[in-house]
């Protein structure tokens, strides 16, 4: 797919943003969210940071919302107090709040008179034509969903302020928090895909258009969402008989069902599962880590989930992978963590972080993975002596990594141990396995963006990662040993610059090939100037190049690689 038309210049990324909020459980909240025009889009929030002179000043984040509309032109559907009138036309750039819990809002969809589907248009008492909040089953709002993705194409192909290359290839992003994410996931896995069950709720008519609507769909990006349910600490996954505000919709059975997911992978705990239904490079997942400042029900919601989690989800919940067969290789969806909680003063989605990431995935241009793969894990003199006697040693390995953009300051990932986010292994997955997958860490995954670089003349993307493995707490024969211990030690301590210059046929002069300079902090002549040169593997679009790590000139250390990957994004 191409990302702008060469004829007018026109940015093919910018499509129409249709929001999906998350979860209202009691009637006051549903009542409040129902009255709120933009269902928290809007939330923006005030924190304080230190500046270089050492002053504390407040920094702003004005809301989504906003930030959409200052830095690409993006606009709201309300006119005169009206949601999408019909006698005006649609912007270019439209953000649409998707108002499920809004029952007047919902019924609308089916009216015929606007979205010129099949269908009589009910009539209604006066009583069901006040904005009231409706609750209904997750399949019934992903089916919406799908409704109101046709009545947007069919306004926005109307709309003369709509360039012809977009109105000729209608797209849409989905944006969704915590249960929006599900709503999503729902339209994406069940309801847009067809089948007997859904001819079967909706007739066959409205089948086909779900199935038209689906294929409408170009990017996904969920905020918190609980992809694999959501876990209490004594309770487990949240029950189905806790049915009070729908919260058995977070139940892994209950979640089977509206995801149309089959045994193998619902008996394999793989409730994250696209199932293949949508290409897993194009969803997107951001996962909260600070469950100490999500407030809700007064602190207990983050008492009762625990750590490592975002006061709601469990981090190892809030990604999603796609596997279409039991016998299929399973391919993981982008993802990154932010030191957020699921919502509040300090929530995922009113934050610069989660704004940053979903900016750069919808409108970035150039794509970079990482991976760690270690293929050696050395023990403390004693302890290999007490291991090669025979002793059982056990240890964890805790890797952290923060990944920033040169120019911005955010991290636009962070895993930490003071966060309770930090990534594992233990000493048996990494030493003595034939198991490959068990010694290869998945670090981050980064959207770049051309047009946001901050030197207008430099085209290269610059970014820079830390990366801390530190030294564990040693079990022996079930005996903590910490004869050598100093908490906050560091097998591995390393901080990388990097600049990557993608390939450009219409620069001057052109660009053929991808160029991609990195170097350490520890060795750069100055810091945060890449001095090194990588050497680069082609595949078609994409490049490779590694970095080898080794410490084991000391003990304990570790041995292994970065594996870097650097593609198009489109």
């Amino acid at each position: 797919m191409p990302v702008a038309s060469e004829e007018s210049g026109v940015d093919l990324r910018l499509r129409p943003i249709i929001y999906v909020r998350g979860f209202a459980g009691t009637e006051n909240e549903i009542e409040e969210t129902v009255a709120d025009p933009y269902m928290g889009f809007n939330l923006g929030a005030t924190k304080y940071r230190q500046n270089h002179q050492g002053v504390v000043r407040r920094h702003y984040f004005e809301s989504p919302l906003v930030r959409l509309g200052k830095d690409f032109g993006y606009s709201d559907v309300y006119t005169d107090g009206v949601y999408m009138p019909l006698d005006r036309p649609l912007p270019a750039r439209p953000i649409v709040i998707y108002r499920y819990y809004d029952g007047q809002f919902y019924d609308e969809l089916s009216d015929d008179e606007d979205d010129g589907l099949a269908g009589i248009k009910p009539k209604r008492s006066r009583e069901e034509n006040e904005v009231v909040g409706k609750r209904r089953d997750i399949e019934d709002f992903a089916a919406g969903l799908g409704k109101l993705i046709l009545r947007l194409r069919k306004r926005y192909e109307a709309s003369p302020h709509v360039p012809a290359e977009l109105k000729a290839d209608f797209k849409v992003h989905l944006v969704g928090h915590s249960m929006g994410g599900l709503i999503i996931r729902s339209f994406l896995q069940f309801v847009g895909t067809g089948g007997t069950d859904v001819r079967k709720r909706y007739t066959a008519a409205w089948e086909k258009k779900f199935i038209t609507a689906k294929s409408c769909v170009d990017k996904v990006f969920t905020y918190a969402t609980p992809h694999n349910g959501i876990e209490l600490e004594i309770l487990g996954n949240v029950p189905s008989f806790f049915t009070a505000g729908d919260a058995d919709n977070f139940n892994r059975r209950r979640m089977a069902e509206y995801l149309a997911l089959p045994k193998w992978s619902v008996d394999g705990g793989q409730i994250g599962n696209l199932l293949g239904k949508f290409p897993a490079e194009r969803f997107f997942t951001l996962v909260g880590t600070n469950h100490q400042d999500y407030a809700v029900l007064y602190g207990w919601s983050q008492r009762l989930v625990g750590p490592m989690s975002d006061g709601l989800v469990r981090i190892g919940n809030a990604t999603l992978h796609s596997q279409a067969t039991a016998a299929a290789d399973a391919q993981q969806c982008p993802r990154a963590f932010v030191h957020r909680s699921h919502s509040g003063p300090f929530g995922i989605v009113n934050s610069e972080e989660g704004y940053q990431n979903l900016a750069r995935f919808l409108f970035g241009d150039v794509r970079v993975d990482c991976q760690l793969e270690l293929d050696a894990v050395t023990l403390p003199a004693p302890l290999a002596a007490e291991k090669a006697a025979g002793q059982k040693v056990r240890a964890s390995y805790n890797t952290e990594c923060t990944v920033t953009i040169r120019g911005m300051g955010v991290e636009f990932h962070r895993r930490a141990v003071s966060d309770g986010s930090a990534s594992f292994r233990e000493y048996d997955e990494l030493v003595g396995n034939n198991d490959k997958e068990k010694r290869i860490q998945h670090l981050f995954s980064l959207y770049l963006r051309s047009k946001s670089r901050i030197k207008e003349h430099d085209p290269s993307l610059g970014f820079g990662m830390t990366l801390a493995i530190k030294v564990p707490e040693y079990v022996v024969e079930k005996r903590l040993w910490l004869d050598q211990h100093f908490e906050g030690g560091d097998l591995l301590s390393e901080a990388y610059h990097f600049t990557a210059t993608p390939p450009d046929a219409a620069a001057t002069p052109p660009r053929s090939e991808w160029s991609v300079k990195w170097g350490s902090a520890k060795t750069e002549k100055e810091i945060g100037v890449p001095d090194q040169t990588a050497a680069l593997t082609t595949a078609g679009e994409m490049v490779q190049f590694s970095i080898p790590i080794d410490t084991t000139e000391r003990t304990p250390g570790v041995k292994g690689t970065l594996r870097f990957t650097a593609r198009p994004h489109r």
